[in-house]
């Protein structure tokens, strides 16, 4: 099917039906009971050597010698590899780079040997005992520093530049002007479960192909991109990820240890399995950059906006090319008939930057969202009556109607809720030792429909077997799928039988962009409804009117089970889904509102969230407990990003110096005191068949803003530098006597 036209009524419009149940996780118990093989856990390869990666500590020069004597005369060493001794390697692939590819050194991290032993002890030992000889050259690790020779980089899925109408001309005659930077810092993914791969190299009559087990979020876009660095063909690559333990956007692509793993495995003919040190997570995986970020707002005295500039810098290793879209989300957001938005990019030499959880958005709207609250004092305006004042009719640059948008409902309704009329003045609100302020922020993420495709099979036993090559990052995925298939096929979930995360299944999106729930879910239900259509053409059944419920098919006057249909070798059905032209004629995107309330110090400027609220939109909610876990995880980034997260960078040697999460801060239990997420009712048919929209991110969106925005409500503070810590608030009061006013 192509997302050509709205979809009409459909088998899951029923109110009482499975989808949109707050059913439990069909594999919670796996999970809690330790019995859901991880990469690392699995036992399907026996005897597998293990392997452990040697990291540059330098982030620029060359290497002059590589003594690995020591390391190879250690116990239980099998191999060490370098870069005189590597498999040949093919070219990069998006960012899948072959690995120890001579003697140049980009970055602090960078591989630069892998020990394999017959034991993680040993292999961990014996990399220790590699010894590097560099000509050292001084490191760019400052963005700041290299923002003068940034240069517009290649376009990714959007041109990295838009402009409309004459900015510079209403920007100088706006009656009321504001101009600020923000910046975001480094960023670390941070998921529970490390990246690890088992791999198995194996030659046969039909050539060479490799096995790997392996953490990853979308199969085959890293099966493409091995193949190439393996100089295989795609379909000799296979991929197994049937559960993965977050990722966050770490996982997008197949990270170095995967291919170390299957050259060795290629050099020794045997299994090598390997996970990244939480310590190696900081370098040899990647991160999200740091960014600078101007913006230029000009309004009229009303508060609607007659000019926006969102101006982005962010940074990448040299080499690589991927940029953090932080204006994009602004191209969208607010009516305006002047704009511009750029984005440009710095070579470091820092760890390989990559997408994490809303990229792009998820930063630009940490630093617009807080100028929109600028300017709405500024105005003397209530930040949601700015926003609201600003509304697009349509989306503001592609001049297409948006497919769904409840933003405004979205801010009323959490306004209502949050009783955000109750906002007193800049620091006039107290509470003992406490100032305490509010503030919100708007939400907003874009909403992809990718190609996928999907099987299933309606067994004998009157089971139903869906297959893809989808992913569950324990966002519920086995779940949603199952009910998605129940529903349409008339069978409970304990009679649905998902297997996923394999790419010798129908090929599937992936998990990552919010698109993996809308574009796997529709490709099932594509299949689902190609076999509807086969079982009632079996049975000879009108279609008209026909229903599928408790097992059993109805037309009419006549019922047949699925069993006899199923027969002796069961019915089997292929569906695929694919983005058409609604994707072109309306702009999609998620939305949503966070409200925040905090608590400052008198004294230290220590910061406490005090309770938060999110209203979003998504379409059709498929799994009510799912999406508000999935909406409060993001809220909770926004916590992290907007109070603590940030990855410190010594610049002389572009090295992360809290490399763990000892001193790399996330949000803790007791961080994240009153915290809720809701949902307002939504179908948006031109979306995809599920008329369903991304959950993932939208909710990370705008978060960490309108905490910002709160700190300045009780505190008089402004604060464009994140994370927001205590000498921050400290250093914007003038003395101890304004803070105690």
């Amino acid at each position: 099917m192509d997302m050509n036209q709205p979809i009409g009524t459909t088998p899951l419009d029923r109110a009482d039906g499975l989808v949109g149940r707050p059913i439990d996780r069909i594999d919670g118990r796996l999970k809690v009971t330790g019995r859901a093989p991880y990469a690392y856990e699995v036992r399907d390869l026996k005897n597998p050597a293990y392997g452990f990666v040697v990291e540059a500590t330098i982030a620029k020069g060359t290497i002059r010698r590589l003594d690995i004597d020591a390391a190879k005369r250690a116990p239980g060493v099998i191999l060490v590899m370098t870069h005189e001794t590597v498999p040949e390697q093919g070219e990069k692939k998006e960012q899948v780079f072959p690995q120890l590819q001579g003697t140049d050194i980009r970055f602090n991290g960078q591989p630069i040997a892998f020990v394999v032993a017959e034991t993680f002890e040993q292999a961990r030992a014996a990399a220790a005992l590699v010894k590097a000889d560099y000509a050292v050259e001084k490191p760019q690790a400052s963005l700041r520093e290299a923002k003068p020779t940034a240069f517009e980089p290649k376009a990714m899925q959007t041109p990295p530049d838009s402009k409309l109408g004459d900015f510079d001309g209403a920007f100088a005659a706006a009656p009321v002007k504001l101009d600020v930077e923000y910046t975001t810092p480094v960023q670390i993914h941070a998921q529970m479960e490390p990246h690890a791969t088992l791999a198995n190299w194996e030659t046969g009559p039909d050539g060479e192909r490799v096995t790997l087990y392996t953490a990853n979020q979308m199969l085959n876009r890293g099966q493409v991109s091995l193949a190439q660095v393996l100089k295989l063909k795609p379909e000799n690559v296979r991929l197994i990820s049937h559960y993965i333990g977050g990722g966050f956007g770490s996982k997008l692509q197949p990270q170095p240890e995967a291919t170390l793993a299957a050259l060795a495995s290629k050099s020794l003919k045997r299994p090598v399995k390997v996970a990244l040190t939480r310590q190696q997570e900081f370098h040899v995986a990647t991160h999200r950059s740091d960014t600078i970020q101007r913006i230029r707002l000009g309004a009229d005295p009303s508060g609607r906006l007659t000019a926006i500039a969102h101006e982005s810098w962010s940074a990448a290793t040299p080499g690589d090319g991927f940029y953090e879209t932080s204006a994009n989300v602004t191209r969208a957001l607010y009516a305006a008939e002047n704009r511009v938005t750029r984005h440009r990019l710095a070579n470091l030499n820092k760890p390989v930057a990559s997408a994490m959880r809303a990229p792009g958005e998820a930063v630009g709207q940490l630093a617009f969202e807080c100028a929109m609250d600028e300017l709405a004092e500024q105005l003397k305006l209530d930040p949601v009556e700015l926003r609201i004042r600003n509304e697009p009719e349509q989306d503001p640059e592609k001049k297409v109607p948006f497919s769904t948008r409840q933003l405004v409902a979205c801010m009323r309704e959490g306004a209502q809720r949050f009783g955000w009329d109750k906002r007193g003045a800049v620091g006039a609100s107290r509470d003992g030792q406490w100032l305490v302020g509010m503030g919100m922020a708007a939400a907003a993420r874009l909403n992809p429909l990718m190609p996928s495709q999907a099987s299933v099979r309606l067994n004998p036993d009157g089971t139903l077997t869906v297959r893809m090559a989808m992913t569950d990052i324990g966002t519920g995925t086995y779940t949603i799928l199952a009910q998605i298939a129940g529903e349409m096929m008339g069978l409970p979930v304990e009679r649905i039988r998902v297997e996923i995360g394999d790419t010798a299944y129908p090929k599937a999106a992936g998990s990552g962009g919010s698109f993996g729930a809308g574009s796997a879910g529709s490709a099932l239900y594509v299949a689902c409804d190609n076999l509807r259509q086969a079982l009632l053409t079996q049975a000879g059944m009108n279609p008209e009117g026909a229903t599928f419920a408790d097992g059993r098919v109805v037309s009419g006057d006549r019922s047949q089970a699925l069993t006899d249909l199923a027969g002796a070798q069961g019915v089997e059905a292929k569906g695929e889904i694919k983005p058409g032209a609604m994707k072109e004629k309306f702009s999609q995107h998620s939305f949503g509102a966070h409200f925040a309330e905090v608590g400052v110090d008198a004294d230290t400027g220590e910061i406490r969230l005090r309770r938060m609220l999110g209203v979003f939109t998504g379409g059709r909610i498929l799994n009510q407990k799912t999406a508000r876990s999935q909406a409060l995880g993001g809220m909770i980034f926004g916590i992290g990003a907007a109070l603590m997260e940030a990855a410190e960078v010594d610049t002389r040697y572009g090295h992360f110096v809290n490399h763990d999460l000892a001193e790399y801060h996330v949000p803790a239990h007791a961080d994240v005191p009153a915290i809720d997420a809701v949902f307002l009712p939504e179908l948006d048919d031109k979306a995809n068949p599920l008329k369903s929209k991304g959950l993932g991110e939208v909710s990370i969106c705008g978060a960490g803003a309108a905490l910002a925005n709160a700190v300045y409500n009780a505190t008089g503070v402004r604060i464009r530098e994140y994370p927001l810590t205590l000498d921050k608030v400290l250093d914007g009061w003038d003395s101890p006597a304004q803070r105690r006013t």
